[in-house]
């Protein structure tokens, strides 16, 4: 039996950030914090302030029965411009390929730093750890890039009236979402550039 733990500390750190990265990115999908809206007429939205994500949009009243108002955004929606039925496709494909990526992470890193008497197979186990990490970044980083240039262009969405928001706000800003989800994605790359990078020798 040879003893290969001692190739594979890198990749052990970027299992590590591969998981935190995946966290990260499962925040970034549930978060509605993706375009946050400054609307003039604080009538309903009494904050002044509206969420959008790629799920729902909320805003604070006081003047609607519940204090937090939330509707749901939907991929058949019409109304919705074609990045947010994107994003909602690829942060759910990114959350499955990185669950997959940990999992195949794993197996590599168990192969590594267990004795295994048939070692042919190390080497593939970690170029698809690591291809799945960096398609994982992928999944991710188009959505939020693509949502990010609609709000630095600010870009308008037409909600229908029961949403009670406006047309087009004064003003929009980059939510906390887009950049969770990028530090995740930056993660992702970083654990899959560890992974795709490994090799072993021994002694």
């Amino acid at each position: 039996m040879i003893y290969l733990a001692h190739t594979a500390h890198w990749q052990f750190l970027g299992l590590v950030l591969g998981f935190l990265a995946w966290i990260l990115t499962m925040t970034t999908a549930g978060l509605n914090e993706w375009r946050l809206w400054r609307v003039e007429d604080t009538s309903v939205i009494t904050s002044g302030v509206a969420w959008v994500g790629i799920w729902r949009a909320c805003f604070y009243s006081h003047t609607l029965p519940k204090l937090e108002n939330c509707w749901s955004i939907s991929i058949w929606d019409s109304f919705i411009p074609v990045e947010i039925p994107v994003a909602q496709v690829l942060i759910m494909l990114a959350v499955t390929c990185g669950l997959v990526g940990n999992i195949s992470a794993a197996v590599a890193m168990r192969m590594a730093y267990f004795s295994l008497e048939d070692r042919r197979n190390i080497k593939p186990a970690f170029v698809l750890a690591g291809s799945l990490y960096v398609l994982t970044a992928t999944f991710a980083l188009v959505p939020l890039m693509w949502n990010m240039s609609s709000v630095l262009n600010n870009s308008t969405i037409d909600f229908p009236p029961d949403f009670h928001l406006p047309a087009a706000p004064v003003s929009q800003q980059v939510g906390s979402a887009i950049g969770v989800g990028i530090f995740a994605s930056i993660l992702m790359l970083i654990s899959g550039l560890f992974f795709l990078c490994y090799c072993y020798y021994f002694y």
